[in-house]
């Protein structure tokens, strides 16, 4: 069975976040962590160099089981992107009342949260994470 690159390590979330250069950034990551904390009840763990996951579920595809963060975000220099490991096709309602987004396929992305509304990422959010938590035994 090959590996996944991206594994969860020990390294810190807060140091991760406050080395952040653009300010802007900064500061939606940090509404995310504790937006993303308070919708899933789990603590944030750095997956990777760059990925803030929370919770973890296993998966089986063609190449093996593997195991891999429940949702959880990244800041990029673009945008700030979201991961919905279950993709968006029965979400499309929710993202019309979140404002400003664009997605492929398990990724959102948000260039600022000044452009959309965060109670209705809240509401999203939670049902992404109820829908995971139905369909898998997360951690």
């Amino acid at each position: 069975m090959a590996e996944l690159k991206t594994r969860p390590n020990d390294k810190s979330v807060t140091e991760f976040l406050e080395s952040l250069d653009n300010e802007k950034r900064k500061a939606d990551a940090f509404i995310l962590l504790d937006l993303f904390e308070r919708v899933t009840q789990r603590s944030a763990v750095m997956w990777g160099d760059s990925i803030v996951g929370f919770g973890s579920y296993e998966y089986t595809n063609s190449m093996g089981t593997y195991t891999w963060l429940m949702t959880g975000f990244a800041p990029r220099k673009q945008n700030s992107t979201l991961y919905v490991m279950q993709g968006f096709k029965d979400y499309a309602e929710d993202l019309k009342r979140l404002g400003k987004v664009k997605t492929a396929k398990s990724c959102l992305y948000i260039t600022h949260l000044s452009k959309i509304d965060l109670n209705e990422l809240e509401t999203f959010l939670t049902k992404v994470v109820a829908d995971m938590e139905a369909k898998y035994s997360c951690q």
